[in-house]
């Protein structure tokens, strides 16, 4: 299927993107070996290092890969999909399930691991949780909650940790605002979690993991179960 040569411009890019809607279009199926170097180019209109770095591009995107000696070759018919963007199309339920994982785990790496400026920030975060239960607005409760369960993550001093909590948040801070347009998620002072937050923090204080790692997980289970009845 002859290409047509490209107009003056980013010629990289207009390489690529033409590359990749030939691809899209069933042009070159999965599995299949893409023309030569030599031959893109001449369909193209452009030189062999413009189409070098085409395909160094659509590679980079998940859609082809070099084989020593044998070429390229198409992998995939679509772009694969960063975490940032699969988080963001996912439902909150499913991240809360992988977050139920997640924190039931670093709670008893925080309650080994725990320093006493980790108990202090936890102090913080369970007073400045309970203020915002007692203000006017839901979306500062939230945050407020948020806070706290990522001062717990923070004590377990594991910065992989960190960084899939830090990317779960968005979804999660979104999940439980559309929850909050439903139900009350402060509800009386008991159906805030206040007693089960404070365990939390003195479970991590005490160095029992199997305490903290239990209030997190029961904690989660319920939140959880009211999102899924809230779909």
């Amino acid at each position: 299927m002859p290409l047509g040569p490209l107009r003056p411009s980013p010629l990289v890019e207009q390489a690529a993107q033409r590359l990749r809607d030939q691809i899209a279009a069933g042009a070159w199926p999965v599995g299949t070996r893409l023309p030569g170097e030599t031959t893109l180019a001449g369909e193209l209109g452009v030189g062999r290092s413009t189409v070098r770095e085409a395909l160094r591009a659509l590679a980079g995107a998940g859609l082809v890969q070099a084989r020593q000696g044998a070429g390229v070759f198409v992998i995939a018919t679509e772009p694969a999909e960063d975490w940032s963007a699969r988080l963001r199309r996912a439902s909150v339920a499913d991240v809360y399930e992988i977050r139920a994982m997640l924190e039931v785990r670093a709670a008893e790496l925080a309650a080994e691991r725990r320093t006493p400026d980790d108990l202090a920030a936890l102090d913080r975060a369970l007073a400045d949780r309970d203020t915002a239960f007692a203000g006017p607005g839901v979306e500062a409760f939230i945050d407020a909650d948020i806070a706290l369960h990522a001062a717990v993550i923070a004590a377990a001093h594991n910065p992989v940790l960190a960084d899939l909590f830090a990317g779960f948040v968005p979804v999660l801070r979104d999940g439980l605002l559309d929850l909050a347009s439903l139900v009350d998620v402060r509800g009386s002072d008991d159906a805030h979690g206040r007693a089960a937050h404070a365990a939390l923090v003195e479970a991590v204080r005490a160095q029992d993991p199997a305490a903290a790692s239990e209030v997190v997980r029961a904690e989660l289970d319920r939140t959880l179960t009211g999102l899924l009845q809230s779909r």
